[in-house]
């Protein structure tokens, strides 16, 4: 308890050391709320943000730290997509990404080992240590991980906010994440790669396989954000004003229902050639099931093999099963056999 009380304590006191170069709270844009797909209000003061950030950077070592070697190391994605002076010096730089590296302490680095991407939630969110629980189960198992906080995550100042790139380079970030993992550990297999997310980090993990087909062996995703088009459709006016604003699509889905299109997951269903797994909750209130439903529809009427389940009304809504629940642990753990039979099929799941 003393090591979990200090620890924060002293990621305070070196905070405070730092400049402060981020935003007013009055000048930062809208965000959405607590990591989900949805529920925008007011972006948090930056440099808060910025702190929260830290504080829970060491958090995971005091969580993961007995059972995995944890960084977080620096790679270089594709530039920024709206670049206010092209002209200016370095401003087509490729864009500097965060990402957590977890590897298994007990892990027998003398054969090839599987990976998994671990796509995080949220359109304006982080990895954080909410996921911890998963995490640690995922480890257990002997996987090693790579999280990156890809462009428009929270936590790295206003800049980096409104590089944001929904649907479009935040999976070029997540991607180039995997390829800096295989490059920089030898001992694991570009043959047994996973890639799992919830929420918009499903989507994430959908547009990966669309793209990279041939990169991953097999992915999960919960209650995957879908379709943006009718997302639009029932969300509020302040949401649709996320995709609007200028740093980000800069258009209304009635003004371009294509660009819109282009980046959500189910107009991109022909596209699937990796093992799936869908799960999705007809109680969600954050990605009505109607969206994955659409997805569910799409990869149907593309003749396309893969693996889904509806749960009807399960308690936890969005979170139903990320949270402790006998019912969210039983959901894991069919995850995790699925994952195992393509990642690890000599050592399947208890």
């Amino acid at each position: 308890m003393r090591k979990f009380l200090l620890i924060p304590a002293a990621a305070f006191t070196l905070f405070a050391q730092q400049p402060q170069t981020a935003a007013p709270a009055s000048q930062a844009p809208a965000s959405a709320a607590g990591g989900a797909a949805g529920g925008v209000t007011t972006a948090p003061n930056q440099g808060q943000d910025e702190l929260i950030k830290h504080v829970d950077d060491l958090m995971w070592h005091v969580l993961l730290g007995d059972i995995a070697e944890i960084d977080k190391i620096e790679y270089t994605s594709l530039p920024p997509t709206h670049i206010p002076n092209p002209k200016a010096p370095g401003a087509g730089n490729p864009l500097i990404i965060r990402a957590y590296t977890f590897i298994p302490r007990n892990l027998d680095k003398s054969k090839k080992q599987p990976l998994i991407v671990f796509c995080h939630q949220g359109i304006h969110a982080n990895e954080d240590t909410r996921d911890a629980h998963v995490f640690r189960e995922l480890i257990e198992q002997g996987y090693s991980i790579i999280s990156s906080d890809y462009r428009g995550s929270t936590g790295y100042g206003r800049g980096f906010y409104e590089d944001i790139d929904y649907g479009g380079r935040e999976v070029d970030d997540v991607y180039t994440g995997m390829q800096w993992m295989l490059e920089n550990h030898s001992f694991l297999d570009a043959r047994r790669v996973g890639i799992i997310g919830w929420s918009h980090g499903g989507a994430i993990t959908l547009m990966n396989v669309f793209q990279h087909p041939k990169d991953y062996a097999v992915a999960y995703a919960g209650v995957p954000a879908s379709d943006l088009v009718a997302r639009m459709g029932y969300e509020s006016a302040g949401y649709a004003a996320l995709y609007s604003a200028p740093y980000h699509i800069g258009k209304s889905v009635r003004d371009d229902v294509m660009e819109y299109r282009k980046r959500s997951p189910v107009y991109h269903a022909k596209e699937l050639a990796t093992p799936l797994l869908i799960h999705t909750n007809t109680n969600d209130e954050d990605v009505n099931v109607l969206e994955v439903e659409h997805l569910i529809e799409a990869l149907k009427a593309e003749g396309k093999k893969f693996e889904y389940k509806i749960y009807q009304d399960a308690p936890g809504g969005h979170y139903f099963n990320r949270i402790d629940t006998k019912l969210a642990k039983d959901s894991r753990r069919e995850v995790y056999q699925f994952l195992a039979g393509y990642l690890k099929p000599d050592k399947p799941v208890q």
